[in-house]
């Protein structure tokens, strides 16, 4: 059944623009087209078996090979364009993976690299709700934002919503702007089920910790996705959800035995599998009681990557490693040796090999001394081309730089993405009923990160807007013990006092918290003066660091729509309707939010 928005979305997109948004230069698959179990037409198994058949051992190997690509501008001379260039023409790989840059330089990018590719290239990106890799920069001096694509709330803040369409439609748009700029997979959406509240990886990219509720929206977020014509990818296969390690900086050990993975982690991967996921990603996580040691990560595991997967779940897409630069698979691993192991586990695509070169060479290295078969590496070539025929990158790789601005970005998009962020907005604590504020005499203490440049100003500017008399403090990790007390008239004269705490998850960069001491400094302030708020921008389980507060407010996300959001639930000017989809033992549980 193909996806339709719904209908305020429409009305949205007609109010946006006269006429219909003119199409990419490349052909938009259908959801079915996209699905691994629907037969290839005639041309695409044409396109395949003639291309497969001119391949060698080498470039077949190339064509499992996906290399990272960030998207600034840089010339053609420039050594990190020429690197790519060597790769793709040189190593022959299949695809890149695009980070951090503007729509229209990313699109340039990719189209230039699609002309130096033999076989067109495969092109992905970490596209999850609120990451925002096609977000422009923020030029420091000026503070000013080079603007890009639509961001979304995290998937724990679109399920906060309570509404399963805004999964679908979120993915639905996020798909289009994808693939409006030549991307065709997205890293997205992420299947795990974040049951341990101390997991410093998953955290707000999960949709929650029910099993049964995860799967539905991994599903919803999957056919959204497809009926974009985008690629959704499954991951971290077989569920990262239940880790306390990041495994960008080490090996989680994740104690999960058969009968909890079948109920619990492995509930969604079905789920998104039956949808028609084109493809799943393996997590770098050990799983002893199955695999049954402590130091193979799954990613290396061929019980779990094909007996697993594609045995047991009847997988028929493309498998792709999480990329082996990480210290989950890195650590004990060089590139040659992990590249082996992963090919004979079941990967189809090894993402962002520290060396793609040494990476193809070991490879074909390993086929040819008969660690791996021939056949293996057909197989998997195979189906990476068929990913290629069916996203439609076969026949035409190259993307319009003009049309793609009446799809990035577009004001429809972003309404939807502001609807759906202020109906996230989650109140989870209120003991003395004190939301909504009014809004005269308050202290406004802003806590944020240095690097965090555009942390809190969509928010102090929102309730300074209300709020004249207010006054604005910003702290940060190293705001000292004496700048802190000094604070202390400030507070007790406030009429209320809002402690926004701007805290996100940051890959390889440990637990998203409060350092120690500026927690415990929070933690007084109730004393100081009992009108204290604690809004969470970012993760909603902060109140495990400051648990003296008596009105705790929870975003799940960052970024200007959850900052308007949060400051205008709060001050009475919209709805608070959002419910928590996990639970934190001792503080709430899952379902709760208060509604004002």
């Amino acid at each position: 059944m193909t996806f339709r928005p719904h209908r305020s979305l429409l009305l949205l997109a007609l109010a946006a623009c006269s006429k219909a948004p003119i199409p990419t230069s490349t052909p938009t698959p259908t959801a079915a087209q996209l699905d691994p179990r629907t037969p290839l037409t005639r041309t695409q198994q044409a396109w395949v078996d003639r291309t497969l058949a001119g391949l060698t051992l080498r470039e077949k190997v190339g064509q499992m090979v996906m290399v990272w690509v960030l998207g600034d501008y840089t010339s053609s001379g420039d050594s990190t364009y020429a690197e790519v260039a060597r790769w793709i023409t040189r190593d022959g790989i299949g695809g890149v993976s695009m980070s951090l840059g503007t729509p229209v330089e990313v699109a340039a990018k990719v189209n230039a690299f699609q002309r130096l590719a033999r076989v067109p290239l495969l092109v992905s990106s970490d596209l999850e709700p609120a990451l925002g890799r096609l977000e422009g920069g923020v030029f420091s001096h000026y503070l000013m934002d080079a603007g890009g694509a639509t961001v979304f709330p995290t998937a724990m803040g679109i399920a906060a919503t309570g509404r399963d369409d805004d999964v679908r439609e979120a993915a639905y748009i996020i798909g289009r702007e994808a693939r409006a700029v030549g991307i065709h997979i997205n890293f997205a959406p992420t299947v795990d089920v974040n049951n341990n509240p101390a997991n410093p990886v998953i955290n707000t990219r999960s949709f929650g910790e029910d099993p049964v509720r995860v799967a539905r929206l991994s599903a919803l977020f999957t056919r959204g996705s497809m009926d974009a014509g985008a690629v959704a990818t499954a991951k971290h296969f077989p569920g990262h959800g239940d880790t306390e390690v990041d495994s960008h900086v080490g090996l989680p050990i994740v104690g999960a035995n058969w009968a909890r993975l079948r109920t619990v982690e492995l509930v969604p991967f079905k789920a998104a599998i039956d949808a028609g996921a084109s493809m799943v990603m393996s997590a770098h996580i050990a799983l002893p009681a199955v695999e049954g040691d402590s130091s193979t990560p799954a990613t290396l595991a061929p019980r779990i990557m094909t007996g697993v997967l594609r045995d047991t779940l009847g997988f028929r897409g493309v498998t792709i490693t999480d990329a082996m630069t990480m210290e989950g698979v890195g650590k004990g691993y060089g590139v040659a040796e992990s590249s082996v192991l992963a090919v004979r586990a079941g990967a189809d695509i090894l993402l962002k090999p520290s060396d793609p070169t040494r990476a193809v060479d070991a490879v074909v290295a390993a086929v040819e001394r008969g660690e791996i078969s021939r056949e293996r590496i057909e197989a998997s070539a195979r189906r990476v081309l068929e990913l290629k025929a069916r996203t439609g990158v076969a026949f035409q790789p190259i993307v319009s730089l003009d049309s793609l601005r009446e799809v990035v970005g577009a004001p429809a998009h972003r309404a939807k993405a502001a609807d759906i962020a202020q109906r996230s907005i989650t109140l989870l604590r209120d003991k003395d009923g004190l939301i909504p504020l009014s809004a005269r005499r308050t202290l406004l203490i802003q806590y944020m990160p240095e690097t965090e440049l555009r942390a809190g100003r969509v928010f102090s500017a929102t309730w300074r807007a209300a709020d004249t008399s207010a006054r604005v403090v910003k702290i940060s990790p190293a705001t000292t013990q004496p700048q802190l007390d000094a604070l202390a008239s400030a507070i007790g004269r406030a009429e209320r006092v809002v402690l926004a705490a701007y805290v996100r998850r940051i890959e390889g960069e440990g637990r998203p918290a409060i350092p120690t001491s500026i927690a415990n400094w929070m933690a007084t302030l109730p004393t100081m003066n009992p009108r204290t708020v604690l809004v969470a921008l970012g993760n909603p389980y902060l109140i495990r660091q400051v648990p003296t507060v008596g009105s705790y407010m929870v975003t799940y996300s960052v970024g200007d729509a959850s900052e308007r959001g949060a400051a205008l639930a709060l001050l009475g000017r919209a709805p608070v309707t959002g419910v928590a989809p996990v639970s934190l033992p001792g503080f709430f549980s899952r379902g709760d939010g208060i509604r004002r």
